[in-house]
């Protein structure tokens, strides 16, 4: 994903050093002149030498600018995290453990850690807001392989996904795809109303019973399109994160699955504006 507003020199420009990142942390979050929280008088708070904080200049109390982030108590430098980051929103494919390792000069222990710390807070800062509009749904498998015996997809991760037109992606892992468990999720997250497109699983068969307009096309019979309806979205965001799990990440585990779903659901969900994505995460502690 090209980002054209923000580019590596861009980055060291603006982040030279751990001062200057803790100094933007600090600002973002508290401002540099607020009621301090201890004597509650109005004044500026100046950084602290050696330690990555500022204190109220009437009574000294302290503020810590990484306390609630990511960041906290961590041992790795500030710029480190957020150059971290900044390569995670300007890939179109994720980031690897390894290459992290690599572009930090950090262990592979620690490189592992910051990214799935990474992973999960795009996925908080993402959200999970109501769809509403014209949906699509669909369902797949990720990960595991086809082994003989046990039947075609017996150890792949299901994953349900729910995409707008032209809008915001939302995906579950979930156990199992039968109707009770499909339509539980459509229920919470796909308002009333809504126009939902999807291929012909049977756990779909009762969306207009249950307030939903329902359209289908039949995949069985090489039908890709019918009218207003289709899945190309929602298959178009599958084919990209199988394309990344296999040549970004060769393996995902079924456990830090959702983490992953959570990186390519902010991604695609800021596909509008690229260059905010790394402004966003760090307005976001």
């Amino acid at each position: 994903m090209k980002n054209k507003g923000f580019t590596v020199s861009d980055f060291f420009k603006r982040f030279p050093d751990d001062d200057s990142c803790i100094s933007h942390l600090m600002s973002i979050r508290y401002g540099l002149e607020f009621e301090c929280p201890k004597c509650e008088k109005y004044g500026k708070f100046s950084r602290i030498k050696k330690m990555p904080a500022y204190q109220c200049a009437w009574c000294g109390h302290h503020i810590h600018p990484m306390a609630g982030t990511p960041f906290h108590r961590s041992r790795t430098p500030l710029q480190k995290w957020f150059y971290a980051i900044y390569l995670f929103t300007t890939s179109r494919h994720g980031v690897a453990a390894k290459e992290l390792q690599r572009q930090l000069g950090v262990t592979y222990k620690c490189a592992w850690r910051m990214a799935h710390e990474i992973r999960k807070y795009m996925g908080q800062v993402d959200g999970d807001d109501n769809l509403s509009g014209h949906v699509e749904i669909d369902e797949t498998y990720v990960g595991g392989h086809r082994p003989e015996k046990e039947g075609r997809f017996s150890n792949k991760s299901k994953i349900f996904g729910m995409v707008e037109r032209k809008g915001n992606v939302m995906t579950r892992v979930v156990p199992d795809l039968t109707e009770r468990t499909l339509g539980t999720i459509i229920d919470e997250k796909i308002e009333k109303g809504t126009m939902i497109s999807s291929d012909e699983w049977k756990s779909y068969k009762d969306l207009k019973h249950n307030g939903y307009q329902h359209g289908t096309v039949k995949h069985g019979v090489k039908e890709y399109v019918n009218g207003i309806h289709h899945t190309n979205s929602i298959e178009g965001f599958w084919s990209q994160i199988k394309r990344s799990i296999r040549g970004t990440h060769v393996h995902v585990s079924k456990k830090h699955l959702p983490k992953y779903l959570g990186e390519f659901e902010y991604r695609y969900n800021m596909r509008s504006n690229p260059s905010l994505m790394f402004d966003r995460l760090i307005l976001a502690f």
